[in-house]
């Protein structure tokens, strides 16, 4: 089978090793002339990211970068590349990267025209119908990693530097307008950061099949995104030159993030605080809490999972499902337990009265509490 091809779901997407080639044209055809390439400071001088800068150059587009963002992008990191884009008279977006690049390139394209604060279009109700949509130039998304998914989502993460917190901002028209999904562009990341972004794909998979909500459309998505990263993460971790592999994870973040439409739950209310609060790695920390997850929300979940377990080829249904996670996280050099990463129990009632306040807690199979969040916490520290 040959890895290539052009999707239009849920926005045009070219797809295939070498595609990289095809950014000028990409950003033509999103109507872009000058773009700002907004990437995060890990990457803004390896040879992928100077590959594209000099194949703009090459086609005459102008491209200037902007590469002042941090792990988790914060207000602080949005201000800055929102005045870059002013300054340089841009035009549109290219975000470049994994989550940080693709979420702050977007709220930097989203932003650059608004004159409320980031904080007022917070995905609460209808707050994102307060932007003016007219000004919100158009973006190109290019993913170096396989997991958050964000180049084909109509939201990013932003940390609040000064409370600690991670908000999430959505808005219909920060879906970038073009995708390039390039396996090729993953081929350098190293063993930790693909078992961790591999790893969130596969949680967005398993939170949006777990959803109690009624999209059947995702729940089909989730489930052969599930059986991509059971299938093809291992693989990519053993040999990072593994071009199918890689190429079949990149659709799995795809997919995951599509899926998620349907919800997310418990991992990502966790997860959200505890990168806010410990900047540790986001799909790091949604493999650490997985399996506790599961088991909290188990009686609401076993049918589905003993479904799925039988369609991806794992034997004894739910509960092997379970332990097929944690082998996985094992396999992936995950660590089992938050203290590992930091995390202590003195902050318990912090993260929780945090993760109460997520909006991926509505998602939950299991109605989501302070109390029962604290208990979670502390089986995963």
């Amino acid at each position: 089978m040959t890895l290539i091809g052009n999707w239009t779901y849920p926005t045009p997407i070219r797809f295939g090793a070498g595609r990289l080639q095809e950014l000028p044209e990409a950003c033509s055809e999103a109507g872009i002339n000058r773009p700002l390439l907004v990437t995060d400071r890990g990457l803004a001088d390896l040879p992928i990211t100077r590959a594209a800068l000099d194949v703009m150059e090459a086609s005459g587009l102008a491209c200037r970068l902007f590469a002042e963002v941090d792990s988790n992008p914060n207000e602080r990191n949005l201000a800055a590349g929102v005045e870059a884009y002013r300054a340089g008279e841009h035009d549109g977006v290219i975000a470049f990267g994994g989550g940080s690049g693709l979420d702050l390139g977007k709220m930097v394209a989203f932003m650059a025209g608004q004159t409320r604060p980031v904080w007022d279009f917070e995905d609460i109700g209808d707050w994102w119908t307060r932007a003016n949509p007219d000004v919100i130039p158009p973006i190109v998304a290019v993913p170096t990693t396989a997991g958050t998914g964000s180049e084909v989502g109509r939201a990013s993460v932003l940390t609040n530097s000064q409370t600690h917190e991670k908000k999430i901002i959505f808005h219909p028209k920060i879906l970038p307008a073009v995708v390039i999904c390039d396996p090729e562009l993953t081929v350098g990341m190293p063993k930790p950061i693909t078992a961790g972004t591999g790893l969130d794909a596969f949680a967005h998979c398993v939170e949006a099949f777990s959803s109690p909500h009624y999209h059947p459309m995702s729940q089909g998505i989730a489930l052969e995104g599930m059986r991509l990263v059971k299938d093809y993460l291992p693989r990519a971790y053993a040999d990072g030159s593994d071009l199918e592999a890689r190429a079949h994870m990149m659709s799995a973040a795809m997919m995951g993030s599509t899926a998620f439409q349907k919800g997310l739950g418990a991992i990502h209310a966790m997860s959200h605080p505890i990168g806010a609060v410990f900047n540790s790695h986001h799909g790091t920390t949604n493999a650490i809490c997985m399996p506790a997850v599961l088991e909290f929300n188990a009686d609401e979940i076993r049918e589905r999972f003993d479904m799925a377990a039988a369609y991806l080829g794992i034997e004894g249904g739910f509960d092997g499902f379970r332990a097929f996670v944690q082998e996985l996280n094992d396999q992936m050099g995950i660590p089992r337990s938050l203290s590992e990463i930091g995390v202590t129990l003195d902050h318990i009632d912090e993260l929780a009265e945090k993760a109460i306040q997520d909006p991926s807690c509505g998602g939950n199979p299991v109605a989501l509490t302070v109390e029962n969040l604290k208990t979670l916490f502390r089986r995963c520290v």
